[in-house]
C-alpha cells in the first residue's frame, strides 16, 4: 500500500502543473497587417527625442525607457505595436536638419520593411511659434521630394502626403508660391483651425488636417459641429480631410494651463467617434509619442497599453502584445503574466498538498 501511494504521489507531482489551465508560455498576439476600420488611422509621430529629453518636463515616460529617436529597435517596436492596434501609418514631425533627415530615412526603411506607411507634418513654425522664412519652407519641401518622396513607405495616397503645420501664420500668396511648383509631386495639406481661412486658401492646397490636441469634448459644445463643417468644406473643395482624435492633454510642465482628463480611455473613445462622424479621409491620432503635451498613446509607465487596447477594440482586432518589461511594473500592466503567475502559484500549493499526503501515508502503521 505504501508503495502504491508513493508512485501515485510522484505521478501527481510530475503532472499536476500541466493539468492546470493557463500554465503555458506567454506568446505574442497574432500578427495583424490591416485594420477592419474603413477609415485609415494615422498617428502623429515625433523623432526629436534624445536620451536627455526625458529629464525635462515629463509627467510620464515610455515603457521602452528613456530612448533616443536614433534607436532603430525603438522605431521598429513602435511600428509593430501601432500596426497590431490597427494604425496604418505615422505622420512624422519633420523639417530638414541633419539629425531629423537621418532619423526620417531610418524610419522610412523600417516602415517599408513592415509594410507600414508614413506621411510628414512639416514644422513651419520655429520654437517661438513664428513662421519660418518662406524660402526655407520651399527648400525643405524640395529636399523632401528629392530624398524621401520615392521611398515605398510614403505611398500612402496617390502621392506622398505632407501637412504644412502653421499655415495660419503665412500669407495666402506665400502659401500659393510654395505649393504651386510641388503639387504634381506631393499632396500638400493645410493645418487651418478656422473654416473661413481654409476656404480662402483651399485652391492652393490639397485638403486640411486639423491638429486639435487640447479640445475638451465634455465642455466644448461646438466641437463636433466644427469638425463636421470643416470636413464638409474640405470635401466641397475636393480635398483630403484628416480629423483629429486625442486621448487627453496636459501642458502644465511646459507653461500651459489647460488640461483634458483621459478618463481611462473614455475621452479617446469620444474623440474617435466625433472625428469619424465628420466623414474624414483619415483619422489623425494625436499622438503616438508627444509626451510634453501628454497626448501620447505609446505604452507608458502611467498608462501601460490602455490606448492601444482602445484602438484594438475600435478596429475589432486582437489586443497587441506588449511583452515583458521591468518587473517593478504594476501587475495590471501585464494581465497575461499575472494570470500565469497565479496558476504557477496554485500548482506549487498543489504540490505541497500532495507532498503532505505522501508524508502522512508513509507514516501510517
Amino acid at each position: 500500500m505504501k508503495r502504491r501511494l508513493l508512485f501515485l504521489a510522484i505521478f501527481l507531482i510530475l503532472t499536476f502543473p500541466f493539468v492546470l489551465s493557463g500554465v503555458t508560455p506567454v506568446t505574442a498576439a497574432p500578427q495583424v497587417t490591416t485594420s477592419t476600420s474603413p477609415v485609415p488611422m494615422l498617428a502623429y509621430y515625433y523623432i526629436w527625442y534624445d536620451v536627455s529629453s526625458w529629464d525635462r518636463a515629463k509627467i510620464d515616460t515610455p515603457l521602452l525607457g528613456k530612448y533616443s529617436s536614433d534607436d532603430p529597435a525603438v522605431m521598429l517596436q513602435h511600428i509593430q505595436w501601432a500596426k497590431a492596434a490597427g494604425i496604418k501609418g505615422f505622420i512624422v514631425s519633420w523639417k530638414s536638419t541633419d539629425v531629423l533627415n537621418r532619423r526620417l530615412e531610418q524610419l522610412a526603411k523600417l516602415a517599408a520593411q513592415e509594410d507600414f506607411k508614413l506621411a510628414v507634418i512639416y514644422q513651419g513654425l520655429d520654437f517661438n511659434r513664428n513662421p519660418l522664412p518662406v524660402d526655407r519652407v520651399s527648400s525643405d519641401l524640395a529636399y523632401f521630394v528629392e530624398h524621401f518622396a520615392s521611398m515605398p513607405a510614403f505611398a500612402l495616397f496617390s502621392k506622398p502626403l505632407v501637412i504644412w503645420s502653421g499655415t495660419w501664420m503665412f500669407s495666402l500668396q506665400d502659401i500659393a508660391n510654395v505649393t504651386q511648383p510641388l503639387r504634381d509631386k506631393l499632396l500638400i495639406l493645410a493645418s487651418e483651425r478656422n473654416l473661413d481661412r481654409y476656404s480662402e486658401l483651399s485652391a492652393s492646397v490639397d485638403g486640411n488636417a486639423y491638429y486639435w490636441s487640447s479640445v475638451n469634448p465634455d465642455t466644448n459644445t461646438r466641437y463636433a459641429d466644427k469638425l463636421a463643417k470643416m470636413g464638409e468644406a474640405v470635401h466641397a473643395a475636393h480635398g483630403l480631410w484628416i480629423a483629429p482624435a486625442a486621448p487627453g492633454f496636459d501642458t502644465r510642465l511646459v507653461g500651459g494651463t489647460s488640461t483634458v482628463e483621459r478618463n481611462n480611455g473614455d475621452t479617446f473613445r469620444t474623440q474617435i467617434n466625433t472625428a469619424l462622424a465628420s466623414a474624414p479621409d483619415a483619422l489623425g491620432i494625436i499622438s503616438w509619442n508627444e509626451f510634453s503635451e501628454n497626448s501620447h498613446i505609446e505604452p507608458s509607465k502611467n498608462f501601460a497599453s490602455v490606448y492601444l487596447d482602445v484602438l484594438s477594440q475600435v478596429n475589432a482586432l486582437p489586443m497587441p502584445a506588449i511583452g515583458e518589461f521591468d518587473s517593478s511594473e504594476p501587475a495590471a500592466v501585464y494581465p497575461q503574466l499575472l494570470s500565469q503567475s497565479r496558476t504557477i502559484a496554485a500548482a506549487a500549493m498543489g504540490i505541497l498538498f500532495i507532498g503532505s499526503v505522501l508524508v502522512i501515508a508513509t507514516r501510517r502503521k
